[in-house]
C-alpha cells in the first residue's frame, strides 16, 4: 500500500512557495506494540504551521526538512497493537499532512462520529474551538456586559469568539472580516452586531463607527493595523488577547508595533498573549458547554473543505490567503 505525505524541502521566505514543498510516496508504516494505524479522513491546516515553516525558536519546533509535517487530523484505525483502541475506532490524532500515519496509542484520542460530525473535532468542537473558548473566558477574562471586538471573525477561531461572547451576554459583537459576503455572515447567520470589511477603508475609522462606546475585549487574530486601532478604541480596564498576527506571518523585515501603546497606561489596559496548549485543562467543560449549542444550532459553523491530499498545500495557502470561511478542512 502507498502511504502520501507532505514533506518540506526548504524553509519559505515570505509567502511559501510550491517548490519549498513536496508529494511524496512511502509505504504505509506497520504498528509496532503500543501503537495503531490510522487511515486518517480529515486533515486542519492553520495559520500556526507557517510559523513552524521557519527555523527560529518558537513555543514549539519547526518542522524539519526532508520530513513529513504534523497537524491535526481525524481517522479510522485500521490496525491495532494497542489494548483499548480497536480497528474501527476513530481518533484525533496530530499526525496530518499524510493519508495513513502510525500514532502512538497514548496520542490518539477517541471521538464519537455519532455525536458530531467527524470534521468538527477539528474545528468547532477542536483545538480552535478551544483556543476561542479559553482565549475569551479565561484569558480575556470576559464578564457579561463587555463589547467585544473580534479580528478575522469569519475565521475558525474567530467566528467561534464573537458567537460565545454573544451567548454570554456581551452588549455589544464586532467583527472584521476581509469579504462583504463574510460581513454579511457574521450580522445575519452569527449574531454579530457589526462588523466591517476591512479592505474597504481604514481599520480605525470602521472599529470608531462600529463601537461608539469603546472596545472593552478585543481578540486579536490579525495584527497590525487591528492592533493599534484597537488599543485607540480599548476602554478603562480593557483587555486585548493576542491569539494571531497573520496580517505579518509572510513578511520578510519586521513589523512596526502600534504607535499608540501608551494609550495602556491611560486606560490601565492588559494585552496578554494566548497559547492553546496552556488550557487544556479547560477541554471537559468546553465540550460540556459548547457542544450543546453546536447541537441545538445556537452556536453555528461553517467549514470550507478541499478535497484530497494532492490539495493539502493548496488548501493551507488559502488560509493564508483568507478564502477560507470558518475551519478549513481537508478531506481525503
Amino acid at each position: 500500500m502507498i502511504n502520501r505525505e507532505w514533506h518540506l524541502l526548504s524553509r519559505p521566505v515570505g509567502w511559501p512557495k510550491p517548490e519549498d514543498f513536496a508529494l511524496v510516496e512511502t509505504e504505509v508504516p506497520t504498528p509496532r506494540e503500543g501503537q495503531v494505524l490510522i487511515r486518517n479522513k480529515y486533515l486542519s491546516v492553520d495559520p500556526y504551521m507557517r510559523g513552524r515553516m521557519s527555523a527560529a525558536k518558537s513555543y514549539v519546533a519547526p518542522f524539519e526538512l526532508g520530513k513529513v509535517m504534523q497537524g491535526g487530523a481525524v481517522g479510522e484505525v485500521i490496525a491495532s497493537e494497542a489494548e483499548g483502541v480497536a480497528v474501527g475506532d476513530h481518533v484525533l490524532h496530530f499526525f496530518g499532512w499524510r493519508e495513513y500515519a502510525v500514532v502512538d496509542a497514548g496520542h490518539a484520542v477517541k471521538v464519537d462520529p455519532q455525536a458530531a460530525p467527524l470534521s468538527t473535532y477539528l474545528g468547532v468542537l477542536g483545538m480552535p474551538g478551544l483556543t476561542a473558548y479559553a482565549g475569551l473566558l479565561r484569558t480575556a477574562a470576559f464578564k457579561e456586559g463587555d463589547s467585544v471586538f473580534v479580528s478575522g471573525a469569519a475565521g475558525a477561531v474567530g467566528s467561534q469568539v464573537g458567537q460565545i461572547a454573544r451567548l454570554k451576554g456581551a452588549s455589544r459583537v464586532i467583527g472584521s472580516a476581509g469579504s462583504d459576503d463574510k460581513v454579511k455572515l457574521l450580522v445575519e447567520e452569527y449574531g454579530f452586531d457589526a462588523a466591517f470589511n476591512y479592505k474597504k477603508g481604514p481599520v480605525a475609522e470602521q472599529l470608531r463607527e462600529a463601537a461608539p462606546d469603546g472596545v472593552d475585549v478585543y481578540f486579536d487574530n490579525v495584527g497590525g493595523d487591528h492592533l493599534e486601532a484597537a488599543i485607540g478604541l480599548l476602554n478603562e480596564a480593557g483587555r486585548i488577547v493576542i491569539c494571531g498576527m497573520i496580517s505579518v506571518y509572510n513578511n520578510t523585515e519586521p513589523a512596526p508595533g502600534p504607535k499608540n501603546l501608551a494609550r495602556l497606561i491611560q486606560t490601565r489596559g492588559r494585552i496578554e498573549g494566548l497559547l492553546v496548549g496552556d488550557h487544556y485543562d479547560l477541554q471537559p467543560q468546553f465540550v460540556q458547554e459548547v457542544g450543546p449549542w453546536v447541537a441545538s444550532g445556537a452556536l453555528k459553523y461553517r467549514e470550507t473543505v478541499v478535497e484530497g491530499i494532492e490539495n493539502n498545500l493548496e488548501a493551507f495557502l488559502g488560509v493564508l490567503r483568507g478564502d477560507n470561511t470558518g475551519k478549513m478542512i481537508v478531506k481525503l
